[in-house]
C-alpha cells in the first residue's frame, strides 16, 4: 500500500502527540505511599474525623500518635472519602491517569474516582482515565502502585499498562493481624461485643481482604507470637514463595521487624520491606496492628 506524505506527516504527527502524552499515577491516602519518585504522582487524603477536629491524612500527619488518642477517645469517630472534585484536582495536568483506591466495601473513593474520571475525560479531549478497585488497602495498594510505575517507566501503552496491572492484581493478597477491633466496631464492620471479647481476653485477629473486598476474619490467637507465626502460614496457604512483600505497622517496628525476619527464614529469597501505616490505616489496624500484602507465586 502506498503512503502519501500527507499520510506519513499525519502519522508523525500522532506518534508525537503519543510520545508526549503526560501519565500520572494517583492513590488515595490508604495506600500508605504519599511520595513515588521518577513518575508523575499524586496521593489524594481521606479524612479521619471526630467529635472535636478533622485530621487529613498527608504525609505530616503523626499517625501512631492518632491511633493512641483513638484509643482513649470517648466521642464519635468515622471516616470521610475525597469527593469528585479532589480526584479532578488531582488528575489536572495529565492525558493518562492511572488510579488505585481502597475498597469499594469500606469507602465510597472508588466511585468518586470513576464518577471524576468520566468527567475529566469529557472535558480534556484525548485524556483517559483507569481507575482500579484494590478490594484492599494499605500494603496490597503499594504492591499495585509500585507495579504500575514499573510499566509506566518501561514506556508500554495505556491499554497495555490497565491489561497488565489488572492481570497482576489477581495474584496480590493482603493479610493483617489486629490488637484491637473498637474502631472497626464504631463503624459497623465487626460486632461491637466481638471487639469487646477480643479486647478482655487479648486476642489478636487474623484476617485477609477478601476477592470481594471485605474485612474478613480468618482466626483468632492469643499473644503476639502466635499471631506471627499464623501470619506465616497463612502465607504459604496462599501461594507465597519468594516475591514481594510489604509489612506495614501501626506504632508496632519490632513486631513488624520480627515477622520480617520469620518471613525470611522460611522463604528464601523472599524480598520484604517494612513501613509504617498512614493515618486512615492506623485508624482501622490501631496501635499494635500489622498489614501484610504480598505477591503470590504467579504474580
Amino acid at each position: 500500500m502506498m503512503v502519501t506524505n500527507k499520510g506519513m506527516t499525519a502519522a508523525l504527527r500522532r506518534l508525537k502527540v503519543e510520545k508526549n502524552m503526560k501519565s500520572k499515577i494517583i492513590v488515595d491516602s490508604s495506600a500508605n505511599v504519599y511520595q513515588l519518585p521518577d513518575v508523575d504522582f499524586a496521593c489524594v487524603p481521606l479524612k479521619i474525623l471526630t467529635d472535636e477536629q478533622e485530621y487529613v491524612d498527608t504525609e505530616e500527619v503523626d499517625a501512631p500518635a492518632l491511633a493512641q488518642m483513638m484509643r482513649t477517645y470517648k466521642g464519635r469517630t468515622s471516616t470521610s472519602c475525597p469527593n469528585i472534585s479532589d480526584w479532578l484536582t488531582a488528575y489536572e495536568g495529565a492525558d493518562e491517569v492511572y488510579v488505585v483506591t481502597i475498597t469499594g466495601t469500606l469507602s465510597g473513593a472508588y466511585n468518586a474516582a470513576l464518577l471524576a474520571g468520566e468527567e475529566y475525560e469529557q472535558s480534556h479531549e484525548g485524556a483517559r482515565v483507569f481507575v482500579l478497585d484494590s478490594l484492599s488497602t494499605g500494603a496490597e495498594s503499594r504492591l499495585l502502585v509500585e507495579r504500575l510505575a514499573a510499566l509506566i517507566k518501561a514506556g508500554k501503552p495505556f491499554d497495555t499498562v490497565c491489561e497488565e496491572i489488572q492481570a497482576y492484581h489477581e495474584h496480590t493478597h493482603l493479610l493483617f493481624a489486629l490488637e484491637s477491633l473498637a474502631n472497626l466496631a464504631r463503624n459497623g464492620r465487626v460486632k461491637p461485643a466481638v471487639a469487646a471479647v477480643a479486647r478482655m481476653l487479648g486476642i489478636r485477629v487474623i484476617g485477609q481482604a477478601s476477592d470481594a473486598g471485605d474485612l474478613e476474619v480468618l482466626c483468632k490467637t492469643r499473644g503476639e507470637h502466635g499471631a506471627l507465626e499464623r501470619i506465616v502460614l497463612e502465607l504459604k496457604e496462599h501461594g507465597y514463595t519468594n516475591g514481594r512483600l510489604h509489612i506495614s505497622h501501626c506504632g508496632n517496628p519490632a513486631a513488624a521487624e520480627r515477622l520480617m525476619h520469620m518471613v525470611r527464614a522460611v522463604f528464601e529469597g523472599a524480598q520484604v520491606r517494612v513501613t509504617e501505616c498512614g493515618g486512615l490505616c492506623s485508624y482501622y489496624a490501631e496501635l499494635g496492628g500489622l498489614m501484610v500484602g504480598f505477591e503470590d507465586a504467579d504474580a
